[in-house]
């Protein structure tokens, strides 16, 4: 049995960072940018008005100075001659600053009678013009890897870039094994239950950036199971969800391995997910995850999604854990590093009383999980524990 940290580190090792793909800009949101992308052009392109009002020589400036109006500078419609002493443009947000002008006295603070202007409020120092280039310049670049946030996407349009490199979504193959399980909306028989896992994990996982196949549910036979491996061929990465454990009915292992699968380890000291195996399958990965519903949910979200991280390009340093005070007190913890479900309260992390790796109701309710090292002793009201968020 290994530890957290082995095990990650040995997953790590199964998988590469995939193929880049060009995609448009509007399809690029929540994707992964491969490679930097340089703007185009400066932003603003021009010196441009960042308010309405009236656009004069910045020396001329003062109150109770008049002006002659001469013209309009609208947004997408500048004016197109020169401002001279004594001469103004009204000029609206936006529209670049005609040539001669260096301030735009707002509109609030002048009085306007036909072509004349008075500024009849003081201006303050502020000329109210966004210099060319004050967001960015041209040949400025958008380092990669970066995750594609609205943000992002925003700037890489006003940057005039229309088509993005981007990482392939990694495809990940989703198989649920047993013969207990029926699909929702299924009538179960008196012995079955429904499937729950394969739609946590790939919510979780399509989330972090992966193209998720749910397969068919692989039963208890050495021929449905390779048939589903077959329909997992060209996956990334292959994920089984039950039947990697050692009972005579846990034949996920041996049907791998028959099939090439090279094992790179079993057993994780942790709790829950003890039993979760992984190993290289032909060109791509797989991981054996535990049966129960919060064993494979918290280890897909500790194990599969750096796994995900690195084949798309992305960091995966040690994800850095946050610290909080308790609310309640913790007994001392056993020989497997725990992730336990908890809750805020009153400023702190509470754990829930039944940590029972069965109970996903109690997981949909957590916010947190408190990680604790293996052990780890007792912890009273008001100390610091380690946190993972979820």
């Amino acid at each position: 049995m290994i530890s957290v940290s082995e095990a990650r580190a040995a997953l790590l090792d199964l998988v590469s960072a995939v193929d880049v793909e060009t995609v448009p800009l509007a399809q690029a949101a929540g994707r992964v940018l491969a490679q930097p992308v340089t703007a185009g052009r400066d932003q603003p392109p021009f010196d441009a008005s960042a308010m309405d009002g009236y656009a004069v020589n910045a020396a001329e400036v003062e109150l109770h100075a008049m002006f002659k109006v001469i013209g309009e500078a609208a947004a997408g419609h500048g004016f197109q001659g020169r401002v001279g002493a004594g001469q103004a443009v009204r000029i609206f947000t936006g529209a670049p600053v005609p040539e001669g002008a260096s301030f735009v006295v707002i509109q609030e603070d002048v009085d306007r009678k036909g072509d004349l202007i008075t500024i009849t409020d003081d201006p303050g120092g502020n000329a109210n013009i966004r210099d060319r280039g004050r967001d960015f310049r041209a040949g400025q670049t958008v380092d990669a890897p970066r995750l594609l946030r609205p943000a992002d996407i925003a700037l890489l349009a006003a940057m005039n870039i229309a088509e993005v490199p981007v990482r392939r979504r990694p495809v990940v193959a989703l198989m649920s094994t047993g013969d207990e399980l029926v699909m929702p909306g299924e009538t179960p028989g008196p012995d079955q239950i429904i499937v729950s896992n394969t739609f946590g994990l790939k919510a979780m996982l399509k989330e972090h950036g992966a193209e998720v196949r749910m397969l068919p549910i692989a039963r208890d036979t050495d021929a449905s199971l390779r048939t589903a491996f077959g329909l997992a061929h060209d996956a990334d990465l292959i994920v089984t969800i039950g039947g990697a454990s050692v009972g005579d009915h846990d034949l996920v292992a041996g049907v791998a391995e028959s099939l090439g699968m090279e094992r790179a380890f079993y057993k994780v000291a942790m709790r829950p997910g003890k039993p979760l195996m992984a190993g290289r399958f032909g060109a791509g990965a797989m991981v054996g995850l535990p049966g129960n519903p919060v064993s494979a949910m918290i280890c897909g979200r500790v194990f599969v999604v750096p796994m995900l991280f690195a084949m798309l390009g992305l960091p995966t340093a040690a994800e850095n854990l946050m610290s909080a005070p308790l609310a309640a007190p913790l007994p001392a913890n056993g020989p497997r590093q725990h992730y336990m479900r908890a809750m805020w309260k009153d400023a702190g992390l509470q754990a829930f009383d039944s940590q029972d790796s069965s109970l996903l109701s109690v997981l949909a309710q957590a916010e947190a999980l408190i990680v604790r090292p293996p052990h780890d002793p007792a912890r009273d009201v008001g100390e610091r524990v380690d946190y993972l968020a979820i």
